[in-house]
This record gives structure tokens, C-alpha cells and sequence, in this order.
């Protein structure tokens, strides 16, 4: 009902009851199974446990739990799941990948929130070859109709004989973002999946299925969030790209399009 602090203040101010006594000393343990809290003589029933989930979004899916016309949503995947969770962001409609789905709304805030600048990576097939200029406009960023984008990180993965696939990372959440900076330098989106989310990455998940984030995987989300709030709150800016590996001349090999689109991408690797 609270945030720390404001609970705190709450306690200090005496009204906060626990089984039927004032309780003004910070720290006092209770447990919600047994004991009964009051704050202004309003019982406080325990709060339901955090839930984090990454859901393979496959494509033609809406990023949404519900649709108005029908159209199957990812809460269509999470066969099994009691408690209510919601989306943290979107994904296109004719897009894949990696969507974190929680119950925790202070931190799924947290992670949209443009000014804390969570990176998003996408593995991306693009129509014609890119050269180095237009990789290095999209890197120092571009004019869209909304204003200029924030640097990217753009590295090629493999490029065939009409088409490219790159791994673009980006601190933004503006609506198609992806898709319109690669239109705005001539080469329109062919397929676009998200692999990565801050610490989180979709690694070997099959399309539709979902898993729990590890501890180490939630822990990390938390940290992240955190010092990115704290950073802001410093007045210090988040970095907003991130350092780039050394890319080799030419084109890198694509080993890890294994891991992130399974059985089709060797068939077309």
C-alpha cells in the first residue's frame, strides 16, 4: 500500500496495528500467514508473491491480454499461470521474441520509463545489404518523424544474397522504432525478433513457450532498475549506448543466430 519510506513514516506516526497493538518500532517482523496488520484501522490482507516470466511471443500474436477482435494474445500461452500478469511493453504484431510478462507494476514502470534507458536487442532481417555509412547513421542515430533517435548499436551477423541480418541494440521504446530506422535508410524490416531485454535473454526458448526467470535472472533485473533510478536521481544521466566490441572486417559469422531463432535460422543460414 506503500512505498518503504512512506511506511515508515506510517509506523513512526503510530497507525500501524499488528494484532490489535500499536507498533511504532521499525524493522518489527510479522508474519502475514498468522498475524493481523492495521493501518488506520483497515486490515491489510498480504500482498500476492511477484511473479517474472519471459513468453517467446511468436509471430501474429498480440503483445496484449486481451484483443477486441479476436486475435489470439499472449495470454493465450500462459497455460497454467494462477496469477495475474501483465506485458512490459509491446511487441509488434507481426514481431517475435522475448517479452517479459511480471505482476510487479513499480518495476515494470521502471523498465519503460525513457529516461532509465533499458537496452533492447534485436536480431533483424532487412531487405538489400547494408553498407558501413548507413550502419554508421543508424549508430550515431536518425531523423524520424518523431525526432532524432539516441545512438544504436548495429553489427552485422550474416548477409545473403539479397537480404542482411543484423543485431541492433537500442535504449529507446518509441513505436516501430526499429522498423521505421532501418526504412529510413532504405532497407525495410523482413523479420524482426527481440533476443535481449537489459539482463534478461531469450536464449533457446521455443516459440510460444514461456519459463520463470531464474533468482540470479530477477535479481539482476532489480539491480538494474535501481541503479538506473538512482543514477537519475543523482542528476547523472544513464548511459544512453552501449561500448561496442571490435567488429572484424567483414561479416561476422553467424554463429549465434542459433540461439536465438532455433531450427528455421540453420536452414537458412
Amino acid at each position: 500500500m506503500a512505498s518503504r519510506r512512506k511506511a515508515e513514516a506510517l509506523i513512526a506516526a503510530g497507525r500501524v496495528m499488528v494484532n490489535g497493538k500499536v507498533v511504532t518500532e521499525l524493522g518489527t517482523k510479522v508474519d502475514p500467514a498468522r498475524d493481523h496488520v492495521k493501518v488506520d484501522g483497515k486490515h491489510l490482507s498480504s500482498a500476492e508473491p511477484f511473479v517474472y516470466l519471459i513468453l517467446n511471443k511468436p509471430k501474429n500474436v498480440m503483445s496484449t491480454l486481451d484483443d477486441p477482435g479476436g486475435r489470439t494474445t499472449v495470454k493465450d500461452y500462459l497455460h497454467g499461470i494462477s496469477l495475474r500478469v501483465f506485458p512490459v511493453g509491446r511487441l509488434d504484431f507481426d514481431s517475435e521474441g522475448l517479452m517479459l510478462m511480471t505482476n510487479n507494476g513499480d518495476l515494470a514502470q521502471a523498465l519503460l520509463h525513457p529516461r532509465y534507458h533499458v537496452p533492447k536487442t534485436y536480431l533483424i532481417k532487412v531487405k538489400g545489404i547494408l553498407t558501413d555509412d548507413k550502419i554508421r547513421q543508424l549508430e550515431q542515430g536518425v531523423r524520424l518523424e518523431d525526432g532524432m533517435t539516441s545512438p544504436a548499436m548495429v553489427k552485422k551477423i550474416k548477409k545473403a544474397e539479397a537480404n542482411s541480418w543484423l543485431e541492433v541494440t537500442i535504449r529507446e521504446g518509441r513505436k516501430h522504432q526499429v522498423k521505421r530506422m532501418l526504412e529510413s535508410v532504405g532497407h525495410p524490416v523482413i523479420k524482426l525478433t527481440r533476443v535481449k531485454m537489459g539482463p534478461l535473454s531469450l536464449g533457446n526458448l521455443g516459440s510460444g513457450e514461456f519459463r520463470f526467470l531464474t533468482d540470479r535472472e530477477a535479481n539482476a533485473l532489480r539491480e538494474l532498475v535501481e541503479q538506473r533510478v538512482a543514477s537519475v536521481a543523482k542528476g547523472e544521466e544513464p548511459m544512453t549506448r552501449p561500448k561496442r566490441p571490435v567488429r572484424r572486417e567483414g561479416w561476422a559469422r553467424p554463429v549465434k543466430t542459433k540461439k536465438y531463432v532455433g531450427k528455421k535460422a540453420r536452414r537458412v543460414a
